[in-house]
């Protein structure tokens, strides 16, 4: 798995550096003081800012890396080693423990067919509007008493609109204090100071993404400053200690190899890819206020998200997450898996750019804010796999009538109408097993 994270990040660095040769752009530079002016005066309209940038191009795209986790094997295997594995006829081939369905039943309990859920119509005896009321009433009492793991056992049944924006940041220890509003500052004026190419990057991905969608384009500005302090924040570094991923190092010019000038970069360890800012939009919707936005999304991604692109065996990493969603298909819907894999319509290949993104701008925003509160509540991004594995199963029996991937994709096109919570239920619940 290590080897394959490392080789996968030189891929990167060969991208990035390729660009930078043939751009003819340097790495980092010194913005001139009239440009810091500039800058600094279009802080709160940089989406009214048009630089050209057809020449950049996202370091990588989702399918790309899919491609890299569809080539790992297990080297301790010989051939005939493994029968149990090789019925698996997904694109996964590295054989890791996940969840068969009565696993995640006791592990998602409280998403069972007789708990109260935010987001489900009429799901209990109990009329929704009770559910609501005595629901927003405990969360109010979790509120006051400050309790972080009372706040993440609560949301697993969903968060009230009104309390949901406390709600994440008491599960994720985020009080605003005056240092965190300065620190936020301090990455703002490096951002003024140096312009890195990776900015670049990100407002060509917010160009390509957030940009054009229906939900998020309102916070086009909110996400250039989000995420080019993000670039600059050398304490997400730490969370290196615990992701297979290496920050990538740059060294100082005439210095190549020699570690006494080495430096990370960006100075975070983190190059953005296509859709990154997709983690950062749905938050806009709750926090306001970009220094408090920009931690709660910091929180989120050394928790969470960067498991979604660095290869790991975790159980929320993104090969788990796939060899789950792939188990699930194979086992509970056997002709619906059998039938896209026969026809070159491997179901991963459709749903992996789901995964990646945690679902964001895929669902509806209030529909995508409930499956968050679930990966808060459970700690968890196992659910994503549950999700997109409950999504083929709704639409098994158009699925079931296509003949090729692009007639797949058409059916599994739009997903913003769906319902998450009766989705995941149904799958998890009414599934026969």
């Amino acid at each position: 798995m290590r080897k394959a994270q490392g080789s996968w990040e030189k891929r990167i660095l060969k991208s990035l550096n390729s660009m930078c040769t043939e751009l003819s752009i340097p790495l980092a530079r010194k913005r001139p003081v009239g440009e810091q002016k500039e800058l600094l005066n279009k802080w709160n309209e940089m989406g009214t800012d048009e630089p050209d940038l057809s020449l950049f191009r996202p370091v990588y795209a989702p399918k790309d890396f899919l491609e890299v986790l569809i080539n790992l094997r297990n080297p301790n295997y010989e051939n005939g080693d493994s029968h149990s594995f090789r019925t698996h006829l997904g694109l996964i081939q590295v054989p890791l423990k996940v969840k068969d369905i009565p696993e995640l039943k006791e592990f998602f309990v409280e998403l069972g067919l007789t708990a109260g859920q935010l987001g489900i119509d009429d799901s209990t005896q109990v009329p929704p509007e009770l559910f609501e009321n005595e629901h927003v009433r405990i969360g109010q009492k979790v509120l006051s008493e400050q309790d972080s793991a009372a706040a993440q056992q609560y949301i697993r049944q969903g968060s009230p609109t009104a309390l949901r924006a406390e709600l994440w940041a008491l599960i994720l220890n985020i009080s605003s204090q005056p240092e965190d509003i300065l620190y936020y500052e301090q990455l703002k004026t490096n951002v003024i100071q140096h312009d890195l190419l990776v900015d670049s990057l990100i407002y060509k991905d917010v160009k390509l993404t957030a940009s054009n969608d229906d939900y998020y384009f309102v916070f086009e500005d909110y996400l250039y400053q989000v995420l080019l302090c993000f670039s600059r924040d050398t304490s997400v570094l730490g969370h290196f200690a615990y992701n297979s991923a290496s920050p990538p190092k740059s060294y100082i010019r005439g210095k190549l190899g020699l570690e006494e000038y080495a430096v990370f970069y960006p100075p975070n360890g983190v190059i953005p890819f296509h859709g990154f800012s997709m983690y950062v939009a749905p938050l806009c919707f709750l926090y306001h206020e970009p220094s408090k936005l920009y931690q709660i999304f910091r929180e989120m991604y050394v928790r969470f998200f960067f498991r979604l692109h660095s290869i790991s065996s975790h159980p929320s990493g993104i090969v788990s997450l796939c060899l789950l969603f792939e188990t699930l298909l194979q086992t509970y819907l056997p002709q619906l898996f059998y039938h896209l894999r026969e026809i070159g319509a491997q179901p991963l290949r459709i749903s992996f750019k789901w995964m990646v993104r945690a679902f964001s701008g895929y669902l509806a925003t209030d529909q995508l804010l409930l499956l968050w509160d679930r990966i808060l509540g459970y700690n968890s991004l196992e659910i994503l796999a549950v999700l997109a594995a409950a999504v083929f199963a709704f639409r098994a029996v158009n699925l079931m009538e296509v003949t090729s991937l692009a007639a797949a994709e058409a059916v599994l096109a739009d997903l913003s109408t769906l319902k998450v919570m009766p989705l995941l239920q149904i799958f998890l619940f009414a599934t026969v097993t």
